[in-house]
């Protein structure tokens, strides 16, 4: 009998402390969440300038016209290096980016083939010393990978000229030779730091017929041709934007 009393009695008291045990044990700290994460993303928005180079390649057809001998004087590619500079402002909204971009190149295209209507003895040949491009442009872009596609105005600056194959003197040419077009291209970017990317694009242009009247160095009328024209450029390119780079996005 003593004994259960014994036992009630602690078990009793052992009910009796543990509310209080649990009063007195501290209340659990408030941890604040962390914050949301925050996606770093490229922003294409903004004024650039930039540098490019590569190789180019000018298709020529001559065809010589009245009052002179008519007829088909044959073709030849203009192959060669160009370098320059662009200049542009872009605009973003989502993954559309938009813009508009002048370029300016100096360019060495040479060629020449001997004339199919003259002879082997006259050798006709072009040149493109510099163009322009002056385009608008759309693109696709997934953060810091941007492809677009583009399209506008093209000039190119030209000479012409008629050479003796026997003494490889000038004969004739047709001085400067400005000629404006069109043009369409495609060109992939990449961000690679803060402001910095770079990019290789394609562009062709399309450049108008011209008939030209060749003139020997004294001025006396030599003859005439109607020249097409074509362009290929390939050029590597590097640019800085101007302002961020980089934006948050939730």
């Amino acid at each position: 009998m003593n004994k259960r009393l014994v036992f009630a009695a602690g078990a009793l008291a052992f009910g009796l402390s543990a509310p209080a045990g649990a009063a007195d044990m501290a209340a659990r700290p408030y941890t604040k969440a962390p914050p949301a994460a925050v996606a770093t993303v490229y922003d294409w928005s903004g004024f650039y300038i930039g540098a490019n180079g590569g190789w180019g390649s000018s298709r020529n057809s001559w065809d010589s016209v009245a009052p002179f001998a008519v007829g088909p004087e044959g073709s030849h590619d203009a192959t060669g290096a160009v370098a320059g500079g662009q200049v542009g402002y872009r605009w973003q909204t989502g993954t559309w980016v938009f813009g508009l971009e002048a370029q300016g190149d100096w360019a060495d295209l040479r060629g020449s083939n001997l004339s199919t209507l003259f002879g082997p003895g006259f050798r006709n040949d072009s040149r493109i010393n510099a163009f322009g491009l002056f385009t608008g442009q759309v693109g696709w872009a997934t953060n810091n990978v941007l492809f677009y596609v583009k399209g506008g105005a093209a000039v190119t600056d030209n000479r012409n000229r008629i050479y003796s194959t026997a003494t490889g003197a000038q004969l004739a040419s047709t001085g400067d030779d400005t000629r404006w077009g069109g043009t369409v291209g495609v060109g992939l970017e990449y961000g690679f730091a803060p402001g910095w990317s770079a990019g290789v694009e394609y562009d062709h242009l399309f450049m108008q017929d011209r008939t030209l009247n060749f003139t020997t160095p004294a001025g006396v009328a030599f003859g005439a041709d109607r020249i097409r024209q074509d362009v290929d450029l390939v050029t590597v390119r590097l640019n800085y934007k101007f302002g961020g780079a980089f934006g948050g996005r939730y």
